[in-house]
């Protein structure tokens, strides 16, 4: 992974935290176009009571109202979580290219059953069971505790 996608992925974690800090969940995502540039970025916005108010389907909707669907062929949407079911639809149907998480839907999965949490009310699927299509790459080792310690925090009320 070069350290650009790196920084692209540093800065979902700090999305991630304004959300936890905001009382939101911690998720926070970015959007790059194929020549690298940030097009857009958000964080999870769930707390107002809209359960679909995350990053990646905002990322989604943002693109498909704002990108050509040549620039959405080519852009990456880098993000702190791998897409939940309904983000990697929105992603694929509004064909963006790539997703490059830092930690899983697995992994966070487990996390939520060592501390004894609640799975969400949607079954954690890998990106690529809901679209086959979509090119994915993570987890991102290195940055995966902090992203943990981000969930550790909601989990626990800290």
């Amino acid at each position: 992974m070069e350290e650009r996608e790196l920084d692209h992925l540093r800065r979902c974690v700090e999305l991630a935290a304004e959300a936890l800090d905001a009382g939101d969940e911690p998720f926070g995502s970015v959007l790059v176009d194929g020549a690298g540039k940030v097009r857009a970025e958000d964080r999870n916005r769930i707390a107002g009571g809209d359960s679909t108010r995350h990053p990646e389907f905002e990322l989604a909707r943002w693109a498909a109202e704002h990108l050509t669907p040549e620039e959405r062929a080519s852009a990456t949407v880098y993000t702190s979580g791998e897409h939940c079911p309904m983000c990697s639809a929105a992603h694929a149907w509004v064909g963006l290219d790539r997703i490059v998480y830092v930690a899983s839907s697995a992994q966070l999965s487990g996390w939520l059953a060592e501390w004894g949490r609640p799975q969400g009310p949607v079954n954690a699927l890998p990106v690529q069971e809901v679209a086959p299509s979509v090119k994915v790459e993570g987890p991102v080792d290195e940055l995966v505790p902090a992203v943990k310690e981000l969930h550790r925090r909601l989990a626990q009320g800290a």
